[in-house]
């Protein structure tokens, strides 16, 4: 070391020269003394309290002595400084390298010139594509799950060491056959975790017919609810009939208050009376859409015809019947509900006056117009008095969340409103001991009792659960082991969600390749 000196505001240069007499080929390994010639390398090295360092050092370059050796001159390299064709001493080249795989190129950028190391956004995505990576290994338990490059454009798929709880590889798309490529220089796998995809239980069967493939729980509990979903969609007729049937009366203020027809209820119909338009274009639409189907349509031709999005058709075409699709129509809240019971105690008091009970709830919290206040109360104008505010039913989803929990983590009033339910519609009764016997045919690990889960199911009334069991038939044994070994995908959906976090940095600035080495080699 010569020279250290401040050459510029803020970089400090530090001259160099070697001191050996010789080097080695790089290419043939030959020694060699005679010096072709010199010239000056400068390397970016770690800053020193904020400032940069360049190192500047005087290299040689030598005759090769071997007649044969391809390069007939070669640069001698400072082993621990320096390397062909870069620009960074090692510990510098650790260093972006490690904030390229945490940030991805521009965000990494932007963190290095904090730190006093100046590099191009593409620098770091080269760095990460050039650093190699660890050999598989030996892999007996295998995840597999898709991820989205582009959500409803491009797929990828991830496979998950489930042993070692780390990612292995990232195989583009989410078809069969890259999967089945992979697991055909893999025969070492035993057990592969999945979800209910079709094309990785095809892949599986291809690739690794020896391996036990086990669908993953969280998946099959999943369909589960979203059967029981469609079962309490198209039984919600029978929960507000059991509701409205235990509306709490408050004492008559008259005689003649019970001679008043109620008022309309968020429903069907609205303030004027009125069949709602969302009530009757749902009608239409899915009167439309039966008929079309009927006549041998399929959906292409029906969201031609209709000039509808195809999930629409897709979900009026599942539709078992009218009501599963009015719940949604129907059951929406508005920001009044919660004002109902005051407005019906006031004007049962005798304050008719739309616009002081409009200042009034709006001292509550109400945040809506008084057109909103005067459009509910037009019917009461007619009656003696305002009807009892009718008893609110709970949401499907709210119902599925209850039938969905443990018994014992219910609180006592939600276990009373089930309780309610249950006993008024004998479909969801049926429904709720179907689930309860698989939550603990799951937790129980008892796979062997499938069967005989499915035949109690098929003997009752339950077109939802019905599909449930026809798709598990078909991936009757990977069902299953997934219900008898504790095998799940549990880690394999942790590394998706680290896998969309990774993706979202990027800033879609890189390519797959990019993405799967920062998948393999983050920590």
């Amino acid at each position: 070391m010569e020279l250290v000196e401040r050459t510029a505001a803020g970089v400090l240069t530090m001259h160099a020269r070697a001191r050996s007499a010789g080097a080695d080929c790089q290419h043939c390994g030959s020694p060699s003394h005679r010096v072709h010639g010199r010239y000056m390398r400068r390397l970016a090295d770690s800053s020193v309290g904020g400032a940069r360092v360049v190192i500047e050092l005087l290299v040689r370059r030598f005759k090769c002595p071997n007649p044969v050796c391809p390069a007939v001159t070669f640069a001698e390299q400072i082993a621990g400084l320096t390397s062909p064709h870069t620009r960074y001493t090692p510990l510098v080249r650790e260093q972006l390298t490690s904030i390229a795989l945490a940030l991805a190129g521009r965000a990494g950028a932007r963190l290095a010139r904090m730190l006093g190391l100046r590099v191009a956004k593409d620098t770091l995505l080269r760095m990460v594509r050039a650093i190699p990576e660890e050999p598989a290994g030996q892999i007996r338990v295998l995840g597999v799950d898709d991820f989205a490059l582009r959500k409803g454009d491009s797929y990828a798929t991830i496979l998950v060491d489930l042993e070692r709880r780390r990612p292995v590889d990232v195989l583009p798309g989410r078809d069969a056959e890259p999967l089945a490529a992979w697991l055909k220089h893999h025969p070492e796998v035993e057990i592969i975790c999945r979800d209910r995809a079709g094309a990785y239980a095809e892949g599986a069967r291809s690739g690794a017919p020896q391996a036990v493939q086990v669908a993953d729980v969280w998946h099959l509990w999943h369909n589960l609810g979203e059967a029981v979903e469609k079962t309490v969609s198209a039984h919600h007729t029978c929960v507000r009939k059991t509701f409205e049937s235990t509306v709490p009366t408050a004492p008559p203020a008259s005689d003649d208050i019970w001679q008043t027809p109620p008022a309309p209820t968020a429903g069907t119909l609205d303030a004027c009376g009125r069949e709602r338009r969302l009530v009757t274009r749902t009608r239409e639409r899915y009167t439309a859409v039966q008929q079309l189907l009927a006549d041998g349509k399929t959906l292409e031709n029906i969201c031609r015809t209709l000039q509808l999005d195809r999930s629409t058709v897709r979900r009026f075409a599942r539709a078992t019947n009218i009501d599963e699709l009015l719940v949604k129509a129907t059951n929406r809240s508005t920001i009044l509900d919660e004002h109902k019971p005051y407005l019906h105690q006031r004007w049962n008091e005798g304050c008719h006056d739309t616009a002081q009970l409009h200042q009034e709830i709006a001292a509550l919290g109400f945040t809506g117009s008084i057109q909103t206040v005067r459009r509910y109360l037009r019917p009461f104008k007619a009656a003696t008095a305002a009807p009892p505010v009718p008893r609110p039913a709970p949401r499907p989803r709210r119902i599925v969340r209850w039938i969905m929990t443990d018994p014992g983590n219910l609180t006592v009033d939600d276990a009373a409103d089930l309780k309610e339910i249950r006993t008024g519609c004998p479909e969801l009764d049926a429904v709720t001991h179907h689930v309860r016997d698989f939550a603990a045919m799951m937790r129980g690990l008892q796979g062997d009792q499938l069967p005989a889960w499915m035949e109690r199911v098929l003997a009752d009334d339950l077109p939802a659960l019905h599909s449930l069991i026809t798709g598990l038939s078909r991936d009757i044994d990977a069902v299953t082991a997934g219900l008898s070994t504790p095998w799940s995908s549990g880690q394999v959906e942790g590394q998706v969600a680290r896998t969309k976090l990774l993706k979202r940095q990027g800033y879609g600035r890189a390519n797959l390749d990019f993405l799967r080495k920062r998948v393999l080699l983050t920590p």
